[in-house]
């Protein structure tokens, strides 16, 4: 399948890298596995229509604790909407949150992902992209969300069972 401009692409170089104080894992009984996102995603995750006006996604997102709304027109993803993007449009004086929709506010570039994405390379690819989710999608369908939350809950899940051999 070809990738898209869109999709999670592996950091050059990533696997050679040496930092101060960490010794490479060499041999077979010193790697492990990268898990995939879709062990830590958040899977079925709220998804706001492109239509719906912003009061209706700040009410989505404090109502289900989220920051970050999948866009949908239809069942196609048009878009991710942030607490930010929120934040930014009703903080303006001028502006009616009830007249605008999530439309006018959303991100239209969305990074996607497949749910067999390998962590590292999500993680690198979010931390250079400096985007706080990623939309997992398998066959044109939104399967989960994977955010800095739930990177989080993966480092120290890693960290926790990795490294107390």
């Amino acid at each position: 399948m070809p990738r898209s401009a869109a999709q999670a692409v592996p950091a050059p170089g990533i696997r050679d890298a040496h930092f101060h104080g960490h010794t490479p894992c060499n041999t077979p009984d010193q790697m492990k596995a990268i898990p995939t996102i879709q062990r830590y995603m958040t899977t079925t995750p709220h998804t706001i229509q492109a239509e719906q006006s912003l009061v209706i996604a700040h009410k989505l997102m404090k109502d289900y604790e989220i920051r970050h709304l999948p866009v949908m027109r239809d069942d196609q993803l048009v878009g991710i909407l942030s607490e930010r993007d929120v934040q930014v449009i009703t903080a303006l004086d001028d502006i009616d949150p009830n007249l605008v929709t999530v439309d006018d506010a959303m991100t239209r570039q969305v990074l996607t992902v497949e749910p067999d994405a390998p962590l590292d390379q999500v993680a690198t690819t979010m931390a250079e992209a400096k985007v706080g989710s990623v939309v997992v999608v398998s066959n044109k369908k939104v399967v989960g969300i994977f955010t800095t939350v739930d990177g989080m809950a993966a480092l120290a899940e890693l960290l926790q069972t990795r490294l107390k051999n």
